[in-house]
């Protein structure tokens, strides 16, 4: 099931419980996306996912369709929605100033928002995705825009290797991170 001691020790990580979202979790979801986009403009990423107030309600509801999206819950409180997309990411056909360091299968993931005031979170729904993505023999892929410090952090230290700079449909750059172990 697992490839290696770092793959139980990441599945271990999850001290909530991880669980695919549903309809009747929106209204938590919009919350925990609110929470993030203050807490990102407060530490100077005003651009990512502030002004277009994304992800949109609609989007969320795609992914719930498509059995994509996820929730982190602790203690019956959801604190992170987060989609974890498998197969070819589109926008990562075309990477710049770099490479991926490997062309094996993958999941993404993307819309990684978490409730500020619960510490942890963020990371722990990225080893939800890594200990499934080691399951299934993936890689794992992320993107993040260059003022989300926080974030780039919590790749880097969790073993990601940033890669490139990737375009999103927007047109707008964001940095390319890949963990493959």
């Amino acid at each position: 099931m697992y490839n290696s001691i770092n793959d139980r020790r990441r599945a271990k990580e999850v001290k909530g419980s991880v669980r695919l979202a549903e309809a009747r979790d929106m209204a938590a979801i919009l919350a925990v996306y609110e929470d993030a986009r203050r807490f990102m403009a407060a530490n100077g990423n005003y651009s990512q996912w502030g002004p277009q107030k994304y992800p949109r309600e609609e989007l969320l509801r795609e992914d719930i369709a498509l059995s994509r999206l996820y929730v982190l819950e602790r203690g019956g409180v959801i604190c992170a929605a987060f989609v974890i997309a498998e197969g070819e990411e589109p926008t990562y056909r075309v990477i710049e100033s770099g490479a991926w360091p490997s062309e094996r299968p993958y999941v993404t993931v993307h819309r990684l928002g978490s409730l500020s005031g619960e510490h942890g979170c963020a990371a722990e729904a990225l080893g939800f995705a890594e200990a499934l993505a080691a399951e299934r023999g993936l890689t794992v892929r992320a993107d993040t825009h260059a003022d989300n410090i926080p974030m780039r952090r919590i790749l880097e230290k969790r073993g990601y290797r940033y890669c490139g700079v990737i375009h999103v449909r927007d047109g707008s750059p964001r940095l390319a991170f890949e963990l493959d172990k």
